[in-house]
This record gives structure tokens, sequence and C-alpha cells, in this order.
């Protein structure tokens, strides 16, 4: 493993810093930002540094640094399941790998202060990780050639600037608590938005032969306080797989150990009997206060700071197809939407949604929303709602589902299934900024947002939703 106890003596200590730099305002956080980082989303198509340090030509006044890395679980297409478990340990050590260096980077620490060190260094152990991953691919039966990633294309990393000048003056009022530029490791001012600027949306019409019904499960908001940093969809079998807190709301047993059976033969939160789990990552308000996982995995082991805000509302309801009736979902279908490392990735897998009770018609993708007085935040997860018909996953979790066309239908290959979406709402308090937890070098970034589901609605249940929302009946 990954010289874990440094990293998390590495991350703890700039956890600190950032509290330290939050309670003095901005001052504090100005000087600090010297050797941290916080930056905007919005401004992800800013210039690719390569290997200029962090404070070269005084970016450090301007912009924060972070990472970006290919994404290799991405570029998986074939995981043959003797060969599982030890891809996800590979995915997750490419994680803490990344974190680490972005540590360096930022802190000037370990004697790391040149970027071009600390990238060599990334690409080394990268490689040698993709290798064991490829070997594990190929030991577990998978074909060496589309399986296989290829180390030399994907083990590079680059250094990137990211700006935190905020386009208008609508996050003024979180100045004394951000600071100018923004809070070591992120958010920055440039991350928020009057929601009252953000365009207003249309939804699709629905056509004749449409399914305009709905199914909702009710399923409380985890006040049984289900939390923790895994991902069972993503790194199987791994603890702090995503290195960033969960909040669970049906299912009461998720996990990284959590199988079909076991998911199956758990209790749930729901009122109808629905068992599938639903996830998403947690909501802090940076309020300088200590948070109880200060120091544990998924909290400020992984530069995740700040009160945990639990959801004063969750709504799961599942939707038609605009154009044509729906088929059941398979049971154990699992699906992600959204990307959590979308600051680094691109655009192409992001699908944030946030607004303000009140205003959802206006829809923010990379912004965190600055709401009135008195309306909540809102985080909206509309889910793929084309499935292949035949697999419930696949080796990067998305190939198997999709969304539909701009008319309504579904990509040639796919069906229409129950759309669900997940819409959570939380009371912030006014003038506390706030932040969804992230990978360390994703800097906190609205747009790196994601929901995860995985169905476990008994056979009878789900015919139900379907019946429901093809009959055009609200259930």
């Amino acid at each position: 493993m990954m010289r874990q106890a440094h990293k998390r003596s590495q991350l703890r200590t700039r956890a600190v810093v950032a509290a330290v730099a939050l309670l003095l305002g901005g001052g504090g956080t100005a000087v600090i930002a010297q050797h941290a980082s916080a930056g905007a989303s919005r401004d992800t198509g800013g210039q690719d540094t390569g290997r200029t340090s962090p404070g070269a030509g005084g970016a450090a006044a301007t912009g924060a640094t972070t990472l970006a890395c290919p994404d290799v679980g991405d570029k998986l297409r074939d995981v043959p399941a003797p060969a599982r478990i030890a891809v996800s340990r590979g995915l997750s050590e490419l994680d803490a790998q990344v974190a680490r260096a972005y540590e360096q980077m930022t802190t000037g620490q370990d004697g790391a202060a040149a970027p071009g060190a600390v990238l060599d260094e990334l690409k080394a152990k990268r490689a040698g990780t993709i290798g064991r991953i490829n070997d594990s691919l190929k030991t577990g039966g998978a074909n060496p050639g589309p399986a296989a990633v290829e180390p030399a294309a994907l083990s590079g990393c680059r250094a990137r600037q990211v700006g935190t000048a905020a386009v208008d003056d609508s996050s003024r009022d979180l100045a004394p608590r951000l600071g100018a530029r923004g809070r070591p490791g992120g958010p920055s001012r440039a991350d928020f938005a009057d929601i009252r600027t953000a365009p207003r949306r249309n939804g699709p019409s629905t056509r004749p032969g449409g399914s305009t019904g709905t199914f909702t499960s009710v399923c409380g908001r985890n006040e049984n306080g289900h939390f923790n940093p895994d991902n069972v969809i993503v790194t199987p079998g791994v603890r702090n797989g995503a290195h960033h807190l969960h909040d669970y709301v049906g299912n009461k047993s998720t996990d990284a150990f959590s199988t079909d059976a076991s998911l199956a033969a758990a209790g749930t939160t729901c009122v109808n009997g629905d068992k599938s789990s639903h996830y998403w990552p947690v909501l802090r308000v940076l309020d300088g206060k200590a948070a109880p996982d200060a120091n544990a995995p998924g909290g400020g082991h992984d530069g995740n700071m700040g009160t945990v805000l639990r959801p004063a509302s969750v709504t799961l309801q599942f939707k038609g197809s605009p154009v044509s009736k729906v088929t059941a979902m398979p049971r154990f279908l699992r699906i992600i939407t959204g990307d959590a490392k979308a600051l680094t990735n691109g655009v192409a897998n992001a699908n944030a949604s946030w607004s303000c009770e009140g205003f959802e018609n206006r829809q923010l993708k990379d912004k965190y929303p600055i709401c009135p007085k008195g309306a909540g935040v809102v985080r909206t997860f509309a889910f793929q709602n084309c499935w292949d018909g035949r697999n419930t996953d696949s080796a990067n979790h998305r190939t198997h589902v999709a969304f539909a066309r701009p008319d309504g239908s579904c990509p040639r290959g796919f069906r229409a299934v129950p759309q669900l979406v997940q819409r959570i709402t939380y009371d912030v308090p006014a003038g506390v900024p706030f932040a969804v937890d992230s990978f360390p070098e994703q800097l906190h970034k609205p747009v790196t947002d994601h929901g995860d589901f995985i169905n476990v609605m008994s056979e009878r249940l789900m015919a139900e939703a379907t019946s429901c929302v093809n009959g055009g009946r609200t259930c």
C-alpha cells in the first residue's frame, strides 16, 4: 500500500491549516493559499501548466494548482469476475497515489517542492499499478487486447492551473469565510452564484405514447446515520474506496463488501419494502468547526473538512419516457450518474444539478447556488433512463446504460426504463459556504457531484412501479 500513515499525516496537517485559515477569514486564507489550492470548476479550460511550479511567476496569487491524470477506470471494457477485487484495489491505489502527489505539490513538503520530480515519481508508481491491473485482467481470463489498459498512455499526469476569481459579485457575502481567493483545497468564491442568475430551463414535452406516471419510494433522510467512505459499485472490497464520505438511504447494509445476496437479505429504511441502495457524497458546511470525522478516512484524513449537513428531505421518484412506455429495470442494476473527477476528466460524464427551493426551473451545473433567505439548497440527480437490455453493470459502470437523446428516444440497442430522480434538500445557514466531499485534487468543485443507485426492488415491486409509470398514475 502507499505510505498510508504518512499520507494521513499530510492530509491531517493540511486539513488543520485549512480550518485555521477559515477561522482567520480572508487575510489568513490569502497567506496560507500561497502553499495550498482552491479553484473554480468553471475554469477547467485554463492552461495546462506542465511542470511549472505552482508558485512560479505569481501563479499562486491568481489561480490554484491541481493534478489531471487519465481516468483508468473509465477505460476498462472487460473485467472478469475473478479479477474484480484485484482491479478494484488497483484503482483505489491509483486514487491514493494522485492524492499523495497532489499534497506534495501543493504543500511543498517532503522535499518535493519541484513539481517535475513529483510528476515523475507519480508516473512511475502509476505505471506499476496499471501493469498489475493488466496482470489481474489477464489472469482473470479477460482478452489481453481490448481489456488491457496501456500504461504508457495512462500513467502520465499534468499539473494544471484553474482560476479562482469570482465572475460576478454575487458571492461577496461569503468572502469573510472563504477569503478573497477561496478556501485551501476548495471551494473558491467563483464556485458560487446567485440562483436568480441561472438560465430558466424547460422540461421535455410528452408525446402520444409516452409514459407520464410516477412512482415514489419513501426512504427517509438517513435518520439512522448510515455513512461510510466506501463505493461498492466502483471499488468493491476496498474500505475507503471513495476517499470521501457517502450518505445512504434505503438499504441498511451497503458498504464496500456488499453483494447481491447481502443486499437482498438486509433491512431497509423504505416504507414500501424497497431494498434499493441510494447514496451520494455528503454536503458539509464550512463553518470552521472540527467535525467528528476530522481524522477519519473519508473525512479529514482525505482532505474533507467541515460539519456534515444532514438532508432536510430526500425524494426518490421514478419517472417515465416522454416518447414511449418503459420496461422494468432488472434487479441489481447498478447506475452511477455524474463524475466525481469531472474537474480533471472534463464534463463529458458530469451530471451535477444545483438549485434552490422555489427556483428549480433554474439549475446550475458548475456552481453552488446562493439561495434567497428561507430557500433551501436542492441537489438533483436525474439518472440514465436507457438500458442495454442485457447487463446489470459494465466494466466502467457506464456503458450498460445511457441517457435518452434530446428527442426523448433511447440510443440504438437500448430500451427505456423508469428514470430515477434523487432530490435532496438542505437547510444551509445563511452566509455560510458549503461544499460537496470530493477527491483532494478535485478541489470540492460542484461539477464533481454524483449519485449512485443499486436496484434491489423485488420483481413484484418493480412491476408495480413500471405499471404506475406506464399507466400515468401517481404512486
